[in-house]
């Protein structure tokens, strides 16, 4: 369970609170939702619960399991198990793709990782990904398109096995083969692994009518505002965030 109490977060050194009494629980198996017009939050909430350097905690708290993880340090929240699928995936040149899994499924269990059964999940992982195997042995990212750069997120979730999963505009960049292939990995490893929990943050519900989410959430002023099913998000592409927030300058 990751559960999220009364949290309040700010830009490091500045009392620019994006945040303000932020609160939500999403238990084992479900899929919830962040949707909200630009410069809400969205994709600070994602930040601050992977313990970005550049926002800081003010107030509340974030439990995995009813431990809190705010004196951890990225790399240990991700050995909890907690992944970010980022908006635009980081490049590192000279670092190739397989290397850098590899690592951190090490890192992550603490075990070394046996190579053979290694490259065997990798060939299968990547096919099912729809990448060229010529990307395994490319730099982490280096020239990629965007929706390789999204698949190749879905690839390192794949294998490293999170728990606690937050998908920061997974559908941003895709074409509609790409988002069909992205989904029904998704789908799969969530039925495959019963006691995951997901947060996606998006714009746009298409990705929303294949994943079937649990819940959906409206963010206005750092805070939820609104929840439901799917209709919601359905409502907010048919009448904008004004229909919800009662603004009619939002985007």
């Amino acid at each position: 369970m990751l559960e999220i109490k009364n949290l309040y977060a700010s830009i490091k050194d500045s009392d620019k609170k994006i945040l303000k009494n932020f609160s939500l629980k999403i238990n084992d198996g479900e899929i919830h939702v962040i949707m909200g017009p630009n410069g809400v939050g969205k994709s600070t909430l994602s930040k601050v619960i992977m313990g970005h350097y550049s926002y800081e905690v003010n107030k509340g708290d974030i439990l995995l399991d009813g431990e809190s993880i705010l004196p951890l340090t990225v790399d240990e929240r991700a050995k909890k198990g907690l992944f970010l699928c980022m908006q635009d995936p980081t490049v590192i040149e000279g670092v190739s793709n397989s290397e850098f899994i590899r690592t951190a499924m090490s890192s992550k269990s603490q075990e070394k990782v046996n190579l053979y059964k290694f490259v065997k999940s990798m060939e299968e992982a990547i096919e099912d990904v729809s990448l060229d195997k010529n990307m395994l042995h490319r730099s982490l990212n280096m020239g990629f398109s965007g929706g390789e750069k999204k698949k190749n997120e879905i690839l390192q979730l794949k294998m490293l096995q999170p728990k606690y999963i937050i998908l920061d505009e997974i559908d941003s960049g895709l074409d509609i083969d790409s988002l069909r292939i992205v989904c029904r990995n998704i789908k799969k490893y969530m039925k495959d692994n019963k006691d995951s929990s997901l947060l996606i943050i998006t714009h746009y519900p298409r990705i929303l009518e294949y994943l079937k989410p649990d819940y959906v959430h409206i963010l206005k002023d750092g805070k939820i505002v609104k929840s439901g099913d799917l209709n919601l998000a359905l409502e907010i592409e048919k009448d904008g965030y004004s229909s919800v927030t009662g603004d009619d300058n939002v985007e």
